[in-house]
């Protein structure tokens, strides 16, 4: 734990765990219930289960309608939501300080005592079904999953989040409650809260609450390669712009490397100051959207740039893009680079602290996925500590030649 008088860290004897940060001067608090599952975790026939089950716990419990979970929060100001993601589930809610109480209720009331009623899960299968389609419907967001499908083709891990219609219509309510007795285990568990709170008086709402689970461990998950296949594909649709997304391998989550990466990225792709941005947006006008991210996983990750751009311009933009990675590989980067680098992740994080439900967001990642805090001055020390030379050291280790590329649109004339 963080040499912090304002977290506290409850452990259960089951293994759940409860995490609180008091910020002093605010007036709200988020709460989040984090499990330690995501699409990732899915057996082949199960491929949505994760995202779908998120959907159905707002759909109705055994005292409360899912109006009455909406309304409950809506009258007193509050705001209740959930995502799923590769690895982890949230299920959230921000309400005013005295609101607490209420916040725990629902979300616990959902998580213990939804129904999963038929006609729930007929009705929400089409609601899924339209999130797909409006995916489809948006390269932009398409282009993501189709590079991850690409890049871990033999791994849960490249299927996309949301399954498919088949997929949905093979899951039914037996297999929804296999799938939460088997991933929604207590040492899986993590409730964190942040804002204006007392850890004690939480921790006495939830202790009744979760003390009945039985310890269990989840299955282990099938580990991913830490190189991806290198491949290029592309993904022939009808849209006036193509979109593209190179890349190359990045680290896990945990990987000390993850603070020269961070740098790379923000130096690439990470402003309007960036290579990217000023190469390819601003010298040349050949995209609006351009951007670079990296992204880390228990066990492997990703770095990619992405851009939208003409039918006619996209080889153009995807060899800029390579000699921008080739750049920083043979030439490193600049001390002027380096430095606004840093202050810009230094701005972001202490930036982003100003919100609760950030806060909430980073104790619960951080406890779930690297079973440790990591104070944002220990994290901005990591920053600080990375020199010039360590950015193309981390680009060799982890280039590979070719590296992923993977477009969508017209791709009239584009070889890649």
């Amino acid at each position: 734990m963080v040499n912090n008088p304002d977290i506290n860290l409850h452990t259960m004897p089951n293994g759940v765990r409860i995490i609180t940060e008091r910020i002093p001067g605010v007036r709200s608090c988020s709460l989040g219930i984090w499990v330690g599952t995501g699409s990732r975790m899915e057996r082949d026939d199960e491929h949505g289960i994760t995202h779908f089950i998120e959907h159905l716990m707002f759909k109705g419990t055994e005292k409360r309608s899912a109006r009455d979970i909406a309304e409950a929060l809506d009258s007193v100001g509050g705001r209740l939501n959930a995502f799923t993601g590769k690895e982890t589930t949230c299920y959230y809610a921000r309400v005013m300080e005295d609101h607490l109480p209420i916040a725990v209720d629902i979300l616990t009331d959902m998580l213990f005592n939804a129904t999963f009623k038929d006609e729930h899960m007929d009705m929400e299968r089409g609601v899924i079904k339209e999130e797909i389609s409006m995916t489809e419907d948006s390269p932009d967001e398409l282009i993501h999953d189709y590079y991850m499908s690409m890049a871990w083709p033999d791994n849960p891990l490249g299927k996309t989040i949301l399954g498919t219609a088949q997929t949905l219509d093979g899951i039914d309510r037996a297999k929804v409650k296999r799938y939460i007795d088997r991933q929604y285990v207590p040492d899986r568990l993590v409730i964190a809260c942040a804002g204006s709170l007392d850890h004690e008086r939480l921790v006495a709402m939830l202790e009744p609450v979760f003390e009945g689970m039985e310890r269990k461990e989840q299955p282990v998950v099938a580990p991913a390669s830490a190189y991806m296949t290198g491949v290029s594909s592309h993904l022939q649709k009808r849209t006036e712009q193509v979109q593209i997304c190179l890349g190359i391998a990045g680290v896990s989550a945990a990987d000390e490397r993850n603070y020269p990466l961070n740098i790379l990225n923000t130096v690439l792709g990470g402003g309007l100051s960036s290579r990217l941005v000023q190469t390819i947006r601003e010298e040349r006008g050949l995209a609006y959207s351009i951007y670079s991210f990296s992204q880390g996983f228990s066990d492997t990750g990703m770095f990619a740039m992405c851009a939208g751009t003409s039918p006619k311009t996209a080889e153009l933009v995807a060899s800029l893009m390579r000699d921008e990675l080739k750049s920083v590989k043979a030439d490193g980067i600049t001390e002027t680079e380096l430095l606004r680098a840093k202050e810009q992740i230094r701005g972001g994080m202490y930036m982003g602290l100003e919100s609760v439900s950030n806060r909430m967001n980073r104790l619960g990642r951080n406890l779930l996925l690297l079973d440790k805090i990591i104070s944002p001055e220990a994290a901005m020390s990591k920053v600080d500590a990375v020199m010039r030379e360590d950015i193309p050291a981390l680009v060799e280790t982890l280039y590979i030649e070719p590296q992923m590329l993977a477009t969508i649109g017209p791709m009239d004339g584009f070889k890649g």
